[in-house]
């Protein structure tokens, strides 16, 4: 009796399967595709960090200093790619608390909005002359 039953559930399983399929399809990608596509975790950690450096106080009030809104710098920080990120975090990490080398990250800070407003992707700064036009 058993018999019969598996051999009537082997059938109708047969059945379905053979009529309810689905082509699979698996393209070859890059390694660089995967690995760009999301960030990771110490990607993030150094966005934090230059986020939380663009909040300091003493920070805003240099770049206030400069003419610039601490607003857009942070919009500006937060277009930058990783490989920008990284390297800006690298100064900010390198920078001693009490700050002396904080100038040079707020340099560096400086030059990319300078070179982001002649490539006329914003105006931050009223004395660059865009290249678009």
């Amino acid at each position: 009796m058993t018999g019969n039953w598996v051999k009537i559930i082997a059938r109708v399983m047969l059945m379905i399967l053979s009529i309810c399929w689905i082509p699979a399809r698996a393209d070859v990608i890059a390694s660089q595709q995967v690995l760009s596509a999301a960030p990771t975790q110490q990607q993030q950690h150094e966005r934090q960090v230059v986020a939380g450096f663009l909040a300091r106080a003493d920070v805003r009030h240099q770049l206030q200093q400069w003419g610039v809104n601490a607003d857009d710098a942070q919009a500006r920080v937060n277009a930058l790619n990783d490989d920008e990120v990284h390297q800006l975090y690298g100064h900010v990490q390198s920078a001693p608390a009490a700050g002396m080398d904080i100038i040079g990250a707020l340099i560096f800070i400086f030059i990319v909005l300078l070179i982001t407003d002649i490539l006329g992707l914003t105006k931050v700064f009223p004395f660059t002359r865009s290249i678009r036009h």
